[in-house]
């Protein structure tokens, strides 16, 4: 399978500038025959604070009904991330859109990042997702996330893909690389992480998005902090085979983990 992470420089809160960037970038993932595109955290609007304006409902979302559109135009599925309106915040969403124009998946964000002021304004979902791409199963998660390998493990119990959407700025740029580089060989599975570039808000975002395979070797990364599309490919076959011939999680004992969760309590 052939995927593309569109590093996108985002223009901070302009929905409609950042529409045709993504068009953009969808007529070159059409002409390199891939199959799903992805795109970074809140896409259309930056690592917004502004829910009462940006939010949307899932219902009567413009945003998701442009990319039905685009999909079905181009033959690509589409993951992309938008604010969620709910009864009390807003919530950080990662959607899927599949070659169809069907949406296949539909994340809210677990950890919403309260460093960053995120918990304010943002509820926290609570449960992860599993969808499917051409007989390879996927897991969507949202940046902050990927400091929580719990949330990986499980995912992995299905999934030989696991994506990690984001808006991660310049400073912590090495947690970044690190991270992703341990979720893939801790779960043996790939990582494909898609991060914005540019500045948003006062922040400065370094894109290394990447491909990342079940042994932790990177297949396909931003040579660049600037606008670009990675592509590369992933096998399942890969992952299935790395997993026979060293069967890490069969050594897992999730029983006694979650145990020892609750004897803290």
């Amino acid at each position: 399978m052939k995927v593309a992470l569109a590093q996108l420089e985002i223009v901070w809160e302009n929905k409609k500038e950042n529409k045709k960037r993504c068009v953009d970038f969808m007529e070159e993932a059409k002409k390199q025959c891939v199959d799903i595109i992805l795109f970074p955290e809140m896409t259309l609007t930056g690592f917004s604070m502004n829910t009462k304006k940006l939010s949307e409902t899932i219902e009567n979302s413009e945003t998701i009904a442009f990319f039905k559109q685009k999909a079905q135009q181009y033959h690509i599925a589409i993951c992309f991330g938008m604010i969620v309106k709910n009864e009390e915040k807003s919530e950080n969403h990662c959607i899927v859109i599949s070659k169809q124009g069907e949406m296949i998946a539909d994340y809210a964000k677990i950890h919403p990042f309260s460093y960053g002021a995120e918990a304010k304004f943002y509820s926290a979902g609570e449960h992860i997702t599993h969808y499917t791409i051409d007989d390879i199963v996927f897991s969507p998660l949202i940046c902050y996330d990927l400091r929580f390998p719990e949330i990986f493990q499980i995912c992995s119990e299905k999934s030989y893909v696991i994506t990690v959407i984001a808006n991660w700025p310049t400073p912590r740029r090495c947690h970044w690389i690190s991270l992703l580089k341990a979720r893939a060989i801790e779960n043996q599975c790939y990582i494909l992480g898609i991060n914005r570039c540019g500045s948003g808000d006062g922040l400065e975002y370094s894109g290394d998005s990447m491909i990342i395979d079940p042994y932790g070797k990177v297949v396909a990364m931003a040579k660049q902090s600037s606008q670009m599309l990675v592509v590369g490919d992933i096998d399942a076959n890969v992952v299935a085979q790395y997993r026979k011939e060293f069967p890490l999680k069969q050594d897992r004992k999730s029983q006694l983990y979650s145990q020892m969760y609750q004897s803290k309590q």
